[in-house]
C-alpha cells in the first residue's frame, strides 16, 4: 500500500488536489500494478514562510 505524501505551497484549491490525487493514484496502479484502493494521497500545505531554499525562505523571494 503505497503512502503518497506530497507538500505544497498553500493555495492550491480543492479541485487541484482532487485531480492531483486523482492522477497520481492512476499513475500507481498503472506502473505498480495495484488496486486503487491501496493508495493513499496526503496533501500538507506549507507556508512560503515555513519554506527555504538554499537558506532563503521562499516568503523573502523577489516576485517573477
Amino acid at each position: 500500500m503505497p503512502i503518497i505524501r506530497v507538500e505544497l505551497f498553500e493555495g492550491r484549491t480543492t479541485e487541484q488536489k482532487r485531480e492531483y490525487a486523482k492522477a497520481l493514484t492512476e499513475a500507481s496502479v498503472r506502473v505498480l500494478g495495484i488496486d486503487a484502493g491501496a493508495v493513499d494521497v496526503i496533501f500538507s500545505d506549507v507556508r512560503k514562510s515555513d519554506w527555504a531554499t538554499a537558506g532563503v525562505l521562499w516568503s523573502d523571494k523577489p516576485k517573477a
